[in-house]
Protein backbone atom coordinates (compact mmCIF):
# COMPACT_ATOMS: atom_id res chain seq x y z
CA UNK A 1 0.00 0.00 0.00
CA UNK A 2 1.30 3.63 -0.98
CA UNK A 3 1.82 6.00 2.01
CA UNK A 4 -0.21 8.34 0.21
CA UNK A 5 -3.09 6.46 -1.35
CA UNK A 6 -4.71 7.76 2.15
CA UNK A 7 -3.44 10.96 2.55
CA UNK A 8 -6.11 14.21 1.68
CA UNK A 9 -4.85 16.51 -0.98
CA UNK A 10 -4.91 19.53 1.16
CA UNK A 11 -2.57 17.79 3.66
CA UNK A 12 -0.24 16.92 0.61
CA UNK A 13 -0.23 20.68 -0.81
CA UNK A 14 0.70 22.08 2.63
CA UNK A 15 3.56 19.96 2.32
CA UNK A 16 4.76 21.01 -0.88
CA UNK A 17 4.28 24.67 0.14
CA UNK A 18 1.30 27.05 -0.55
CA UNK A 19 2.27 30.97 -1.23
CA UNK A 20 0.39 34.22 -1.05
CA UNK A 21 -0.70 33.51 -5.19
CA UNK A 22 -2.09 30.33 -4.42
CA UNK A 23 -4.44 31.80 -1.39
CA UNK A 24 -5.47 34.84 -3.99
CA UNK A 25 -6.26 32.56 -6.47
CA UNK A 26 -8.18 29.89 -4.08
CA UNK A 27 -9.72 32.70 -2.80
CA UNK A 28 -11.14 34.28 -5.57
CA UNK A 29 -12.54 30.86 -7.03
CA UNK A 30 -13.96 29.84 -4.16
CA UNK A 31 -16.08 33.28 -4.06
CA UNK A 32 -16.98 32.46 -7.47
CA UNK A 33 -18.16 29.27 -6.42
CA UNK A 34 -20.14 30.14 -3.75
CA UNK A 35 -21.92 32.57 -5.66
CA UNK A 36 -22.90 29.47 -7.93
CA UNK A 37 -23.91 27.56 -4.99
CA UNK A 38 -26.02 29.72 -3.35
CA UNK A 39 -29.22 29.86 -5.17
CA UNK A 40 -28.11 26.26 -6.25
CA UNK A 41 -27.97 24.91 -3.02
CA UNK A 42 -31.31 26.14 -2.11
CA UNK A 43 -33.23 24.39 -5.19
CA UNK A 44 -31.76 21.55 -4.90
CA UNK A 45 -33.15 21.73 -0.80
CA UNK A 46 -36.87 22.69 -1.92
CA UNK A 47 -36.97 20.07 -4.90
CA UNK A 48 -35.84 17.40 -2.73
CA UNK A 49 -38.88 18.16 -0.24
CA UNK A 50 -36.75 19.96 2.22
CA UNK A 51 -36.39 23.33 3.36
CA UNK A 52 -34.12 25.58 2.03
CA UNK A 53 -31.43 26.57 4.20
CA UNK A 54 -31.14 22.24 4.41
CA UNK A 55 -29.13 22.81 1.54
CA UNK A 56 -26.92 25.81 2.44
CA UNK A 57 -26.23 23.50 5.68
CA UNK A 58 -25.28 21.08 3.18
CA UNK A 59 -22.76 23.09 1.47
CA UNK A 60 -21.24 24.95 4.13
CA UNK A 61 -20.46 21.55 6.37
CA UNK A 62 -20.16 18.95 3.33
CA UNK A 63 -18.28 21.11 0.77
CA UNK A 64 -15.46 22.13 3.61
CA UNK A 65 -14.88 18.16 4.91
CA UNK A 66 -15.31 17.11 1.27
CA UNK A 67 -12.22 19.27 0.20
CA UNK A 68 -10.79 18.81 3.87
CA UNK A 69 -10.47 15.48 3.84
CA UNK A 70 -10.78 14.23 0.01
CA UNK A 71 -8.65 13.53 -2.42
CA UNK A 72 -9.25 15.18 -4.92
CA UNK A 73 -7.69 18.94 -5.40
CA UNK A 74 -10.17 21.20 -7.11
CA UNK A 75 -13.10 18.98 -5.96
CA UNK A 76 -16.11 21.22 -4.71
CA UNK A 77 -18.93 19.55 -2.44
CA UNK A 78 -22.53 19.57 -1.79
CA UNK A 79 -26.31 19.14 -2.71
CA UNK A 80 -26.47 17.58 -6.23
CA UNK A 81 -29.45 16.80 -8.47
CA UNK A 82 -28.44 13.13 -8.26
CA UNK A 83 -29.83 12.95 -5.07
CA UNK A 84 -33.33 14.93 -5.36
CA UNK A 85 -35.16 11.67 -6.01
CA UNK A 86 -33.66 9.47 -3.51
CA UNK A 87 -34.01 12.01 -1.34
CA UNK A 88 -37.82 13.13 -1.99
CA UNK A 89 -38.82 9.43 -1.62
CA UNK A 90 -36.83 8.94 1.87
CA UNK A 91 -38.60 12.04 3.27
CA UNK A 92 -41.95 10.76 1.92
CA UNK A 93 -41.30 7.27 3.50
CA UNK A 94 -39.52 7.83 6.81
CA UNK A 95 -39.65 11.27 7.42
CA UNK A 96 -36.83 13.59 7.56
CA UNK A 97 -35.37 12.15 10.38
CA UNK A 98 -35.15 8.71 8.40
CA UNK A 99 -33.54 11.01 5.78
CA UNK A 100 -30.70 11.93 8.47
CA UNK A 101 -29.84 8.64 9.69
CA UNK A 102 -29.57 6.98 6.02
CA UNK A 103 -27.12 9.60 5.14
CA UNK A 104 -24.82 9.02 8.33
CA UNK A 105 -25.38 5.06 7.19
CA UNK A 106 -24.20 6.09 3.82
CA UNK A 107 -21.05 7.93 5.32
CA UNK A 108 -19.89 4.91 6.92
CA UNK A 109 -20.88 2.85 4.25
CA UNK A 110 -18.69 5.40 1.98
CA UNK A 111 -15.91 4.89 4.51
CA UNK A 112 -15.45 1.60 4.96
CA UNK A 113 -15.44 1.92 0.76
CA UNK A 114 -13.06 3.63 1.03
CA UNK A 115 -10.67 1.83 3.67
CA UNK A 116 -11.46 -1.56 1.06
CA UNK A 117 -10.08 0.06 -1.69
CA UNK A 118 -12.96 0.68 -3.78
CA UNK A 119 -12.15 3.60 -5.19
CA UNK A 120 -11.61 2.03 -8.68
CA UNK A 121 -15.18 0.93 -8.86
CA UNK A 122 -16.53 2.97 -11.33
CA UNK A 123 -14.77 1.92 -13.42
CA UNK A 124 -17.32 -1.14 -13.32
CA UNK A 125 -20.30 0.78 -14.24
CA UNK A 126 -20.80 0.36 -17.85
CA UNK A 127 -21.40 3.90 -19.53
CA UNK A 128 -25.18 3.19 -20.84
CA UNK A 129 -25.97 2.83 -16.92
CA UNK A 130 -24.80 5.84 -16.02
CA UNK A 131 -25.98 8.15 -18.65
CA UNK A 132 -29.46 6.18 -18.41
CA UNK A 133 -29.93 7.12 -14.89
CA UNK A 134 -28.60 10.51 -15.16
CA UNK A 135 -30.92 10.93 -17.64
CA UNK A 136 -33.78 9.39 -16.02
CA UNK A 137 -33.16 11.71 -13.21
CA UNK A 138 -32.80 15.21 -15.13
CA UNK A 139 -36.37 14.44 -16.35
CA UNK A 140 -37.53 13.53 -12.82
CA UNK A 141 -36.26 16.89 -11.54
CA UNK A 142 -37.77 18.81 -14.45
CA UNK A 143 -41.37 17.13 -13.70
CA UNK A 144 -40.95 18.27 -10.49
CA UNK A 145 -40.44 21.85 -10.80
CA UNK A 146 -43.51 22.38 -13.48
CA UNK A 147 -46.11 23.63 -10.70
CA UNK A 148 -43.62 25.78 -9.41
CA UNK A 149 -42.95 27.19 -12.82
CA UNK A 150 -46.26 27.48 -14.18
CA UNK A 151 -47.66 28.44 -10.93
CA UNK A 152 -50.45 25.33 -11.06
CA UNK A 153 -52.65 25.33 -7.88
CA UNK A 154 -52.17 21.54 -6.88
CA UNK A 155 -52.44 20.93 -3.53
CA UNK A 156 -50.81 17.20 -3.25
CA UNK A 157 -48.50 16.38 -6.76
CA UNK A 158 -48.42 12.82 -7.42
CA UNK A 159 -44.77 11.64 -6.59
CA UNK A 160 -44.94 9.06 -9.75
CA UNK A 161 -44.18 10.35 -12.63
CA UNK A 162 -47.10 9.50 -15.17
CA UNK A 163 -49.52 10.46 -12.37
CA UNK A 164 -47.82 13.62 -12.05
CA UNK A 165 -48.15 14.45 -15.47
CA UNK A 166 -51.49 13.66 -15.40
CA UNK A 167 -52.22 16.30 -12.49
CA UNK A 168 -50.26 19.01 -14.67
CA UNK A 169 -52.26 17.94 -17.70
CA UNK A 170 -55.54 18.53 -16.20
CA UNK A 171 -54.73 22.34 -14.37
CA UNK A 172 -52.79 23.40 -17.19
CA UNK A 173 -55.54 25.28 -18.20
CA UNK A 174 -55.14 27.18 -14.81
CA UNK A 175 -51.68 28.14 -14.97
CA UNK A 176 -50.73 31.63 -13.46
CA UNK A 177 -49.83 34.45 -16.14
CA UNK A 178 -47.48 36.45 -13.87
CA UNK A 179 -45.90 33.39 -11.97
CA UNK A 180 -44.59 31.89 -15.94
CA UNK A 181 -43.23 36.12 -16.60
CA UNK A 182 -41.13 35.57 -13.63
CA UNK A 183 -39.91 32.05 -14.12
CA UNK A 184 -39.09 32.98 -17.98
CA UNK A 185 -37.69 35.67 -17.29
CA UNK A 186 -35.26 34.33 -14.86
CA UNK A 187 -34.60 31.46 -17.42
CA UNK A 188 -33.66 33.75 -19.96
CA UNK A 189 -31.07 35.68 -18.33
CA UNK A 190 -29.72 32.19 -17.27
CA UNK A 191 -29.69 31.15 -20.69
CA UNK A 192 -28.41 34.45 -22.04
CA UNK A 193 -25.58 35.10 -20.09
CA UNK A 194 -24.59 31.52 -20.68
CA UNK A 195 -24.17 32.36 -24.24
CA UNK A 196 -23.04 36.07 -24.05
CA UNK A 197 -21.38 36.36 -20.58
CA UNK A 198 -20.26 32.81 -19.59
CA UNK A 199 -18.42 34.28 -16.60
CA UNK A 200 -21.01 35.91 -15.25
CA UNK A 201 -22.74 34.10 -12.07
CA UNK A 202 -26.17 33.41 -14.03
CA UNK A 203 -28.18 31.77 -11.15
CA UNK A 204 -27.32 34.61 -8.86
CA UNK A 205 -28.14 37.05 -11.06
CA UNK A 206 -30.99 35.42 -12.29
CA UNK A 207 -32.79 35.02 -8.81
CA UNK A 208 -31.60 38.51 -8.20
CA UNK A 209 -33.55 39.86 -11.08
CA UNK A 210 -36.31 37.83 -10.37
CA UNK A 211 -36.93 39.37 -6.98
CA UNK A 212 -36.34 42.62 -7.89
CA UNK A 213 -39.01 42.74 -10.23
CA UNK A 214 -41.29 41.15 -8.16
CA UNK A 215 -40.43 43.50 -5.22
CA UNK A 216 -40.15 46.58 -6.94
CA UNK A 217 -43.87 45.49 -9.32
CA UNK A 218 -45.74 44.01 -6.19
CA UNK A 219 -45.91 40.87 -8.64
CA UNK A 220 -48.29 38.34 -6.54
CA UNK A 221 -45.91 35.28 -6.94
CA UNK A 222 -45.00 31.92 -4.55
CA UNK A 223 -41.89 33.06 -3.17
CA UNK A 224 -39.28 31.36 -0.80
CA UNK A 225 -40.68 33.47 2.51
CA UNK A 226 -43.81 32.76 1.82
CA UNK A 227 -43.53 28.72 1.08
CA UNK A 228 -40.79 28.74 4.15
CA UNK A 229 -41.67 31.86 6.78
CA UNK A 230 -39.24 30.53 9.52
CA UNK A 231 -36.08 30.18 7.55
CA UNK A 232 -33.08 30.16 10.50
CA UNK A 233 -29.30 31.84 10.22
CA UNK A 234 -26.49 30.60 10.60
CA UNK A 235 -25.63 26.76 11.27
CA UNK A 236 -27.53 24.99 13.89
CA UNK A 237 -26.13 22.80 16.88
CA UNK A 238 -25.21 19.16 15.64
CA UNK A 239 -26.00 16.09 17.13
CA UNK A 240 -26.14 12.63 15.82
CA UNK A 241 -29.86 11.52 14.15
CA UNK A 242 -32.40 9.82 16.36
CA UNK A 243 -32.20 6.30 15.67
CA UNK A 244 -33.13 2.44 16.45
CA UNK A 245 -32.34 -0.84 14.69
CA UNK A 246 -35.81 -1.14 13.74
CA UNK A 247 -35.85 2.44 11.93
CA UNK A 248 -31.84 1.49 10.59
CA UNK A 249 -32.95 -1.80 8.71
CA UNK A 250 -35.96 0.42 7.19
CA UNK A 251 -33.68 2.99 5.38
CA UNK A 252 -30.73 0.53 4.88
CA UNK A 253 -31.69 0.32 1.17
CA UNK A 254 -31.54 4.26 1.01
CA UNK A 255 -28.45 3.93 2.52
CA UNK A 256 -26.43 2.34 0.21
CA UNK A 257 -28.43 4.07 -2.44
CA UNK A 258 -26.82 7.71 -1.34
CA UNK A 259 -23.71 5.80 -0.36
CA UNK A 260 -23.68 4.42 -4.45
CA UNK A 261 -24.71 7.57 -5.80
CA UNK A 262 -22.48 9.53 -3.93
CA UNK A 263 -19.53 7.18 -4.35
CA UNK A 264 -20.40 7.15 -8.26
CA UNK A 265 -20.67 11.30 -8.60
CA UNK A 266 -18.23 12.00 -6.94
CA UNK A 267 -15.23 9.95 -8.53
CA UNK A 268 -17.01 10.77 -12.00
CA UNK A 269 -16.30 14.49 -10.60
CA UNK A 270 -13.10 13.74 -9.78
CA UNK A 271 -11.92 12.16 -12.62
CA UNK A 272 -13.54 15.17 -14.86
CA UNK A 273 -10.98 17.38 -12.87
CA UNK A 274 -8.26 15.30 -13.40
CA UNK A 275 -8.73 16.21 -16.93
CA UNK A 276 -9.12 19.42 -16.42
CA UNK A 277 -6.11 20.11 -14.00
CA UNK A 278 -3.44 17.43 -15.28
CA UNK A 279 -3.27 16.51 -11.45
CA UNK A 280 -4.51 12.75 -10.15
CA UNK A 281 -6.94 11.92 -7.50
CA UNK A 282 -6.85 9.50 -4.93
CA UNK A 283 -9.78 8.05 -5.62
CA UNK A 284 -9.96 5.69 -1.66
CA UNK A 285 -9.38 9.03 -0.07
CA UNK A 286 -12.18 10.66 -1.44
CA UNK A 287 -14.69 8.21 -0.75
CA UNK A 288 -13.05 8.65 3.05
CA UNK A 289 -13.34 12.23 2.69
CA UNK A 290 -17.06 11.85 0.98
CA UNK A 291 -18.01 9.83 3.82
CA UNK A 292 -17.26 11.64 6.79
CA UNK A 293 -18.70 14.53 4.91
CA UNK A 294 -21.99 12.96 5.08
CA UNK A 295 -21.92 11.68 8.42
CA UNK A 296 -21.06 15.28 9.28
CA UNK A 297 -23.91 16.82 7.35
CA UNK A 298 -26.53 14.21 9.28
CA UNK A 299 -25.45 15.35 12.52
CA UNK A 300 -26.00 19.04 11.29
CA UNK A 301 -29.67 18.28 10.06
CA UNK A 302 -27.94 18.59 6.01
CA UNK A 303 -28.63 16.66 3.11
CA UNK A 304 -26.56 13.73 1.20
CA UNK A 305 -23.03 15.19 -0.30
CA UNK A 306 -21.29 14.27 -3.28
CA UNK A 307 -18.65 15.82 -5.92
CA UNK A 308 -20.42 18.12 -7.67
CA UNK A 309 -19.16 18.16 -11.30
CA UNK A 310 -20.66 21.57 -12.61
CA UNK A 311 -19.37 23.39 -9.48
CA UNK A 312 -16.16 21.80 -9.72
CA UNK A 313 -15.76 22.31 -13.49
CA UNK A 314 -16.55 26.23 -12.20
CA UNK A 315 -13.61 26.18 -9.19
CA UNK A 316 -11.31 25.05 -12.06
CA UNK A 317 -11.82 27.83 -14.59
CA UNK A 318 -12.10 30.29 -11.90
CA UNK A 319 -8.31 29.16 -11.06
CA UNK A 320 -9.08 27.25 -7.94
CA UNK A 321 -5.64 25.19 -7.60
CA UNK A 322 -5.74 23.56 -4.61
CA UNK A 323 -8.72 22.39 -2.14
CA UNK A 324 -8.78 25.73 -0.08
CA UNK A 325 -10.57 26.94 -2.71
CA UNK A 326 -13.42 24.52 -1.66
CA UNK A 327 -12.72 25.45 2.00
CA UNK A 328 -13.50 29.60 0.96
CA UNK A 329 -16.48 28.26 -0.55
CA UNK A 330 -17.83 26.80 2.32
CA UNK A 331 -16.78 30.17 4.42
CA UNK A 332 -18.30 32.52 2.41
CA UNK A 333 -21.56 30.32 2.25
CA UNK A 334 -21.50 30.18 6.05
CA UNK A 335 -21.48 34.29 6.22
CA UNK A 336 -24.34 34.66 4.08
CA UNK A 337 -26.28 32.49 6.10
CA UNK A 338 -25.23 34.42 8.88
CA UNK A 339 -25.79 37.68 7.78
CA UNK A 340 -28.05 37.67 4.50
CA UNK A 341 -30.90 35.10 5.37
CA UNK A 342 -33.85 37.81 4.91
CA UNK A 343 -32.88 38.57 1.70
CA UNK A 344 -33.60 34.74 1.02
CA UNK A 345 -37.29 35.22 1.33
CA UNK A 346 -37.93 37.49 -1.61
CA UNK A 347 -36.42 34.73 -4.14
CA UNK A 348 -39.36 33.83 -6.23
CA UNK A 349 -40.02 29.77 -6.72
CA UNK A 350 -40.39 30.31 -10.24
CA UNK A 351 -36.82 31.22 -10.83
CA UNK A 352 -35.88 28.18 -8.56
CA UNK A 353 -37.70 25.89 -10.83
CA UNK A 354 -35.96 28.07 -14.17
CA UNK A 355 -32.49 26.79 -12.11
CA UNK A 356 -33.75 23.34 -11.91
CA UNK A 357 -34.60 23.37 -15.83
CA UNK A 358 -31.34 24.43 -16.54
CA UNK A 359 -29.43 21.81 -14.12
CA UNK A 360 -31.69 19.15 -15.52
CA UNK A 361 -30.89 19.88 -19.33
CA UNK A 362 -27.13 19.92 -18.17
CA UNK A 363 -27.64 16.26 -16.44
CA UNK A 364 -29.62 15.15 -19.36
CA UNK A 365 -26.00 14.99 -20.96
CA UNK A 366 -28.44 14.93 -24.62
CA UNK A 367 -25.60 14.55 -26.70
CA UNK A 368 -23.87 11.37 -25.06
CA UNK A 369 -27.51 9.80 -24.70
CA UNK A 370 -27.88 9.82 -28.40
CA UNK A 371 -24.71 9.12 -29.06
CA UNK A 372 -25.17 6.00 -27.14
CA UNK A 373 -28.05 5.54 -28.77
CA UNK A 374 -26.35 5.37 -31.93
CA UNK A 375 -23.87 2.78 -31.02
CA UNK A 376 -24.27 -1.13 -30.87
CA UNK A 377 -27.90 -2.61 -29.98
CA UNK A 378 -26.51 -4.37 -26.67
CA UNK A 379 -25.67 -0.35 -25.48
CA UNK A 380 -28.72 0.98 -26.66
CA UNK A 381 -31.18 -1.64 -24.85
CA UNK A 382 -29.12 -0.70 -21.43
CA UNK A 383 -29.40 3.01 -21.88
CA UNK A 384 -32.93 3.14 -22.76
CA UNK A 385 -33.87 0.26 -19.74
CA UNK A 386 -32.10 2.23 -17.44
CA UNK A 387 -33.53 5.76 -18.68
CA UNK A 388 -37.22 4.35 -18.32
CA UNK A 389 -37.30 2.37 -15.18
CA UNK A 390 -35.27 5.53 -13.64
CA UNK A 391 -38.54 7.60 -14.45
CA UNK A 392 -41.23 5.29 -14.51
CA UNK A 393 -40.23 2.73 -11.47
CA UNK A 394 -37.42 3.48 -9.34
CA UNK A 395 -33.73 4.65 -9.24
CA UNK A 396 -32.03 1.64 -7.37
CA UNK A 397 -34.08 -0.86 -9.57
CA UNK A 398 -33.25 1.16 -12.36
CA UNK A 399 -29.27 0.54 -11.45
CA UNK A 400 -29.52 -2.91 -10.59
CA UNK A 401 -31.18 -3.98 -13.92
CA UNK A 402 -28.65 -1.84 -15.77
CA UNK A 403 -25.93 -3.03 -14.71
CA UNK A 404 -26.84 -6.82 -14.50
CA UNK A 405 -28.21 -6.49 -18.05
CA UNK A 406 -25.03 -5.04 -19.36
CA UNK A 407 -23.00 -7.93 -17.37
CA UNK A 408 -25.14 -10.50 -18.73
CA UNK A 409 -24.99 -8.82 -22.53
CA UNK A 410 -20.77 -9.02 -21.86
CA UNK A 411 -20.80 -12.07 -20.84
CA UNK A 412 -22.92 -13.56 -23.81
CA UNK A 413 -20.46 -11.08 -25.84
CA UNK A 414 -17.27 -12.81 -24.49
CA UNK A 415 -18.46 -16.48 -24.70
CA UNK A 416 -19.03 -15.40 -28.57
CA UNK A 417 -15.61 -14.56 -28.66
CA UNK A 418 -13.73 -17.50 -27.03
CA UNK A 419 -12.34 -20.10 -29.55
CA UNK A 420 -12.33 -24.06 -29.57
CA UNK A 421 -11.69 -26.70 -31.70
CA UNK A 422 -9.33 -29.81 -32.84
CA UNK A 423 -6.33 -28.94 -35.01
CA UNK A 424 -7.07 -28.79 -38.55
CA UNK A 425 -4.77 -29.94 -41.67
CA UNK A 426 -2.80 -27.18 -43.18
CA UNK A 427 -3.97 -26.19 -46.66
CA UNK A 428 -1.03 -25.70 -49.13
CA UNK A 429 -0.26 -22.78 -50.67
CA UNK A 430 -0.58 -21.74 -54.24
CA UNK A 431 3.11 -23.05 -55.10
CA UNK A 432 2.05 -26.40 -53.87
CA UNK A 433 4.27 -26.56 -51.03
CA UNK A 434 3.40 -27.10 -47.61
CA UNK A 435 2.07 -24.38 -44.78
CA UNK A 436 4.36 -22.06 -43.17
CA UNK A 437 5.86 -22.45 -39.54
CA UNK A 438 3.08 -19.91 -38.22
CA UNK A 439 0.04 -21.39 -36.18
CA UNK A 440 -3.35 -20.71 -34.82
CA UNK A 441 -2.34 -18.53 -32.40
CA UNK A 442 -0.24 -16.14 -34.53
CA UNK A 443 3.60 -17.92 -33.08
CA UNK A 444 5.60 -19.76 -34.99
CA UNK A 445 6.66 -22.59 -33.98
CA UNK A 446 8.56 -24.23 -36.01
CA UNK A 447 7.29 -27.58 -37.95
CA UNK A 448 6.06 -29.59 -35.23
CA UNK A 449 3.22 -27.40 -35.29
CA UNK A 450 1.82 -28.91 -38.39
CA UNK A 451 -1.22 -31.13 -38.16
CA UNK A 452 0.13 -33.77 -40.20
CA UNK A 453 2.92 -34.36 -38.18
CA UNK A 454 1.22 -35.42 -35.24
CA UNK A 455 2.19 -38.53 -34.04
CA UNK A 456 -0.05 -41.44 -34.48
CA UNK A 457 -3.00 -41.80 -31.75
CA UNK A 458 -2.43 -37.84 -30.39
CA UNK A 459 -4.65 -35.08 -31.06
CA UNK A 460 -4.81 -31.42 -30.26
CA UNK A 461 -7.37 -29.54 -28.88
CA UNK A 462 -7.21 -25.37 -29.04
CA UNK A 463 -9.01 -22.85 -26.93
CA UNK A 464 -8.33 -19.01 -27.36
CA UNK A 465 -10.41 -16.99 -24.66
CA UNK A 466 -10.97 -17.17 -20.81
CA UNK A 467 -12.73 -20.66 -19.72
CA UNK A 468 -15.77 -19.53 -18.15
CA UNK A 469 -18.84 -20.83 -16.51
CA UNK A 470 -20.03 -18.91 -19.96
CA UNK A 471 -18.18 -21.44 -22.46
CA UNK A 472 -17.44 -23.92 -20.23
CA UNK A 473 -20.15 -26.31 -21.43
CA UNK A 474 -19.10 -26.03 -25.06
CA UNK A 475 -15.78 -27.23 -24.53
CA UNK A 476 -17.61 -30.79 -23.07
CA UNK A 477 -19.48 -30.26 -26.20
CA UNK A 478 -16.71 -29.66 -28.63
CA UNK A 479 -14.52 -33.00 -27.17
CA UNK A 480 -17.62 -35.32 -27.94
CA UNK A 481 -17.58 -33.92 -31.61
CA UNK A 482 -14.04 -35.80 -31.68
CA UNK A 483 -15.73 -38.58 -31.94
CA UNK A 484 -13.18 -41.70 -30.92
CA UNK A 485 -10.79 -40.61 -28.01
CA UNK A 486 -7.06 -40.96 -29.04
CA UNK A 487 -4.51 -41.86 -27.01
CA UNK A 488 -3.05 -38.75 -26.09
CA UNK A 489 -4.90 -35.86 -25.91
CA UNK A 490 -3.13 -32.14 -25.88
CA UNK A 491 -5.01 -28.86 -24.39
CA UNK A 492 -3.68 -25.93 -25.75
CA UNK A 493 -4.28 -23.48 -23.25
CA UNK A 494 -1.53 -20.78 -23.84
CA UNK A 495 -4.39 -18.31 -24.60
CA UNK A 496 -6.59 -18.83 -21.82
CA UNK A 497 -6.36 -15.66 -19.58
CA UNK A 498 -8.52 -16.66 -17.06
CA UNK A 499 -9.91 -19.50 -15.57
CA UNK A 500 -13.31 -19.75 -13.21
CA UNK A 501 -14.17 -22.72 -10.79
CA UNK A 502 -16.51 -24.10 -13.75
CA UNK A 503 -14.18 -23.93 -16.24
CA UNK A 504 -11.69 -25.79 -13.96
CA UNK A 505 -14.72 -28.27 -12.67
CA UNK A 506 -15.15 -28.86 -16.88
CA UNK A 507 -11.29 -29.98 -17.53
CA UNK A 508 -11.18 -31.83 -14.07
CA UNK A 509 -14.38 -33.65 -15.46
CA UNK A 510 -12.70 -34.12 -18.95
CA UNK A 511 -9.21 -35.71 -17.45
CA UNK A 512 -11.56 -37.93 -15.03
CA UNK A 513 -13.41 -39.28 -18.63
CA UNK A 514 -10.17 -39.41 -20.73
CA UNK A 515 -9.00 -41.24 -18.12
CA UNK A 516 -11.74 -43.79 -17.73
CA UNK A 517 -11.29 -44.34 -21.25
CA UNK A 518 -7.52 -44.51 -21.40
CA UNK A 519 -6.34 -41.57 -22.69
CA UNK A 520 -3.42 -39.17 -21.67
CA UNK A 521 -4.34 -35.73 -21.42
CA UNK A 522 -1.58 -32.92 -21.74
CA UNK A 523 -2.01 -29.54 -21.12
CA UNK A 524 -0.07 -26.79 -22.95
CA UNK A 525 1.15 -23.44 -22.15
CA UNK A 526 -0.62 -22.85 -18.72
CA UNK A 527 -0.49 -19.07 -17.87
CA UNK A 528 -0.05 -18.12 -14.33
CA UNK A 529 -3.51 -17.46 -13.29
CA UNK A 530 -5.55 -20.99 -14.49
CA UNK A 531 -2.35 -23.22 -13.49
CA UNK A 532 -3.28 -21.54 -10.09
CA UNK A 533 -6.80 -22.83 -10.04
CA UNK A 534 -6.29 -25.97 -11.38
CA UNK A 535 -3.52 -26.65 -8.38
CA UNK A 536 -6.38 -25.62 -5.82
CA UNK A 537 -8.47 -27.99 -7.71
CA UNK A 538 -5.85 -30.80 -6.89
CA UNK A 539 -5.23 -31.21 -10.62
CA UNK A 540 -1.11 -31.22 -10.16
CA UNK A 541 0.18 -34.26 -11.11
CA UNK A 542 0.23 -37.17 -13.75
CA UNK A 543 -1.18 -39.39 -10.76
CA UNK A 544 -4.68 -38.50 -12.10
CA UNK A 545 -3.49 -38.67 -16.03
CA UNK A 546 -3.09 -35.35 -16.71
CA UNK A 547 0.39 -33.60 -17.98
CA UNK A 548 2.13 -30.03 -18.16
CA UNK A 549 4.20 -28.66 -21.05
CA UNK A 550 5.34 -25.36 -21.02
CA UNK A 551 4.75 -25.13 -24.58
CA UNK A 552 3.49 -26.91 -28.16
CA UNK A 553 7.05 -28.45 -28.97
CA UNK A 554 7.51 -29.57 -25.18
CA UNK A 555 3.98 -30.89 -25.10
CA UNK A 556 4.45 -33.34 -28.39
CA UNK A 557 7.63 -34.14 -26.72
CA UNK A 558 5.58 -35.65 -23.92
CA UNK A 559 3.13 -37.34 -25.85
CA UNK A 560 5.93 -38.93 -28.20
CA UNK A 561 7.41 -40.16 -24.48
CA UNK A 562 4.07 -41.73 -23.44
CA UNK A 563 3.46 -43.29 -26.82
CA UNK A 564 7.26 -44.88 -26.71
CA UNK A 565 6.30 -45.76 -23.30
CA UNK A 566 3.27 -47.22 -24.27
CA UNK A 567 4.93 -49.67 -27.09
CA UNK A 568 7.57 -50.36 -23.87
CA UNK A 569 4.41 -51.43 -21.84
CA UNK A 570 2.26 -52.27 -23.85
CA UNK A 571 -0.60 -49.95 -22.56
CA UNK A 572 -0.60 -46.29 -22.12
Amino acid sequence: MNATDFTPKLFSVLKNGYGASLLKADVLAGLTVAIVALPLAMALAIASGASPEKGLVTAVIAGFLISFLGGSRVQIGGPTGAFVVVVFTVIAQHGYDGLLLATLMAGAILVAAGYMRLGQVIKFIPHPVVTGFTAGIAVIIASSQVKDFLGLDIDSVPADFIPKWAAYLSHIGAFDGATVMVGAAALLVIIGLRRYAPKMPGYLIAVVVAAILVAVFHVPVDTVGSRFPDIPSGLPMPSLPEWSFAKAREVLPAAFTIAFLAGIEALLSAVVADGMTGFKHRSNQELVGQGVANIASACFGGLPATGAIARTATNVKSGGKTPFAGIFHAVFLLLFMMFAMDIVAYIPMAALAAILFVVAWGMSEAKHFIHIFNMSAADRTVLVLTFALTVLVDLTVAIGVGVTLASLLFIAHMSKAVEMGAHRRRKTDVAGAGSDDTDEDGDSEGEGNRREDLPDGVEVFRIAGPLFFGVAGDLVDALKAMGQMPKVLILRLRLVPYLDATGEAVLENVIRDCRAKGTKVILSGLQKQPQNILARGGVNDATQGVFFAAGYEDAIAVARRLLSSEKDTGAV
